[in-house]
């Protein structure tokens, strides 16, 4: 059985002819310029995409070729969208851009309209057969967005806008690469942050040959310079002090939130994780679906975002440290989104009524001082700020945290979408219009995020579901494994910010409950009914409450260590992981005991446990 993304579009890895129509994806141009591959909401809006995030100022031209099939008069269409409109649907649009075919700036400005993805006219010219050139050229900086382009010499032929259509259309241009043999290996980790380098590691030193996915060109997740949060949490403590070492060889030496990239030592991940013979590496490759035998996978189906290119991925296990639970969804594994209740959980911080909100993401960002004064547009689409409502500040991490009342999944770019012009309308405001602009004159936005750092989404089910009041009544369990420090740290919308901005709010407070040391159980690290799937990262078997402390990145990469060692058991014994628990369990403490690192010394750590609260919640 196949399962996949239904919504997600076959991407084109670079261009086809069918029936007088050319259709190229944005995100296969051979040039890129100064314009980034988005690839957050594939599982939503059908495709990676072109985005030109210059923070105000015009990127670098996309440039490509592409080959007429027959001479002819071309209307040439984008498929894009005006990203502002759920917030200001009748002021000028943020992103816009035109198309250059040959030379010849085509009329209309595209990116102007619609908050729905859909296919916009650029303007009609003739062109002859043969190769032409095509440029994407960005008119202001501010986030414009191309998924494809078609050009048609048909005058009435309108592609398939809704995800579904427009996917059998991508299908029908017989433009899908597949790899024709499959990969295969012991172990697939899908998902190469913390978490998933840690299992990839991990299993790969006990000698499983190890594919890890990332749909990233850096490795690190949250950690990484594109997101930039430091390591929150304590490793080499509990039971199995060993338990930590391989987060110890990859965390960066340094602390600190929205930094300068070189903080964050993606190197370090890229040394540790290049120099395991037995880890496959594929960046940029994102998850669009599975293969399924009863209630196993079989194969993984990974889509590179800059190719296009699919490739089946085989294995006995697989580990889930996508974050977003992806591969267990897919594979029909139990999950939660949300809160659950109070009479359900019995947990002193579990809501009354269950319901579906959850921690949001954020868009970090930092400024710097120049010699001279430096100007910010005055940006009509930018919401409203007073002297009163603004962020007097110079940087924004942690805090700036949007879309706790949204989905996190489905609603993803409208919440990454509202980080960013939050950040831009707050700055526009500063330099141009406040009593405090004088400070501000020669600030300018010398960083802004546009991949989004998540805290929450869906939690996969396991054999154990880890509750708050479990932590803190200290329970001893008999597959006790690494050990959470991180106090309960639960996000909810800041009230000074609500008094302007009620269900819109951007900022967040930090309620945090003490702990002591907890060892979480390993039955919350693999699915409840998917046999082969195991979880590492923040979407393990715990409530809402519960993932308030197990979430920090030093924690998570403790998991991974651990169901790398799970996994080396498992193919000892040929079993499933739940076996692990029931048969086999003495052998993995033996591994926990041991561990798998390379005695590389500890970076400083960052940890609010006991009743010292340091650095509240570094994610």
């Amino acid at each position: 059985m196949k399962c996949y993304l239904g919504i997600v579009a076959v991407v084109v890895s670079a261009l086809s002819a069918w029936a007088g129509n050319v259709f190229v994806e944005a995100e296969s141009f051979r040039d890129r310029g100064g314009w980034v591959i988005d690839q957050q909401f594939m599982n939503v809006m059908g495709s990676p995409f072109l985005l030109a995030h210059g923070m105000g100022n015009p990127v670098a031209d996309a440039v490509t070729e592409v080959e007429v099939p027959e001479a002819g008069t071309y209307r040439v269409l984008a498929r894009t969208r005006n990203w502002v409109t759920h917030w200001s649907p009748d002021a000028d649009a943020p992103g816009k851009f035109q198309v250059f075919v040959n030379g010849t700036r085509l009329p209309n400005i595209l990116g102007t309209k619609g908050k729905e993805w859909a296919w916009h006219e650029a303007g009609t010219l003739a062109l002859p057969a043969g190769k032409v050139t095509v440029r994407l050229h960005d008119l202001t900086g501010f986030d414009g967005r191309c998924d494809a382009l078609l050009l048609t010499s048909d005058p009435t032929f309108a592609p398939p806008s809704e995800v579904a259509a427009l996917e059998t259309y991508r299908r029908q241009l017989g433009a899908l690469t597949e790899n024709k043999q499959p990969i295969s290996s012991d172990l697939i980790v899908v998902g190469g942050g913390v978490a998933g380098i840690c299992a990839a590691v991990s299993a790969a030193r006990l000698g499983l040959q190890v594919t890890l996915l990332h749909d990233r060109p850096v490795l690190g997740g949250n950690n990484s310079s594109e997101v930039r949060v430091h390591l929150g949490g304590r490793t080499n403590i509990g039971l199995y002090p060993r338990l930590g070492d391989v987060v110890n060889e990859i965390g960066p030496k340094a602390g600190g939130n929205a930094q300068p990239p070189e903080r964050y030592e993606d190197q370090r991940k890229d040394k540790v994780v290049e120099a395991e013979k037995n880890i496959r590496l594929f960046r940029n490759t994102f998850a669009t679906g599975i293969e399924k035998d009863g209630n196993r996978i079989t194969a993984v189906i990974g889509r590179n975002i800059a190719t296009g290119v699919e490739t089946k991925f085989t294995a006995p296990w697989v580990v889930d440290s996508t974050g977003d639970g992806t591969i267990g969804m897919l594979a029909g594994a139990e999950y939660r989104y949300g809160r659950e209740s109070k009479a359900e959980t019995g947990e002193s911080r579990a809501v009354e009524q269950p319901d579906n909100i959850t921690m949001g993401a954020s868009v970090q960002w930092y400024s710097r001082e120049a010699k001279a004064p430096v100007p910010f547009p005055d940006i009509p689409w930018a919401l409203k700020f007073t002297d009163q409502s603004c962020q007097r500040v110079k940087m924004g991490e942690w805090t700036w945290e949007t879309g706790m009342q949204f989905d996190q999944i489905n609603d993803f770019e409208r919440i990454r979408d509202y980080g960013m012009l939050v950040i831009y309308s707050n700055w526009a405001f500063l330099k141009n219009h406040s009593v405090f602009k004088k400070e501000y004159e020669r600030r300018e936005l010398d960083w802004v995020a546009y991949i989004s750092g998540k805290r929450e989404s869906r939690r996969l089910i396991g054999d154990w579901v880890l509750n708050e009041n479990e932590i803190r009544e200290r329970r001893v369990f008999p597959d006790a494994t690494l050990c959470t420090t991180w106090s309960i740290d639960l996000h909810y919308p800041d009230p000074q910010n609500t008094k302007f901005f009620p269900g819109e709010e951007f900022k967040s407070i930090a309620k945090h409950t003490t702990i002591h040391p907890f060892a979480i159980p390993y039955r919350c690290l693999y699915s409840k009914n998917v046999e082969n799937l195991f979880m590492a990262g923040r979407n393990i078997s715990v409530t809402h409450v519960a993932l308030g402390t197990v979430r920090v990145m030093r924690t998570t990469g403790m998991m991974g260590e651990v169901v790398g060692m799970a996994a080396a058991v498992c193919k000892r014994h040929g079993c499933n992981p739940r076996a692990v628990y029931t048969t086999h369990f003495q052998e993995l403490k033996e591994l926990m005991a041991k561990g798998v690192g390379t005695g590389v010394k500890q970076p400083p750590q960052t940890y609010n446990m006991g009743s010292t609260l340091k650095d509240p919640e570094k994610k």
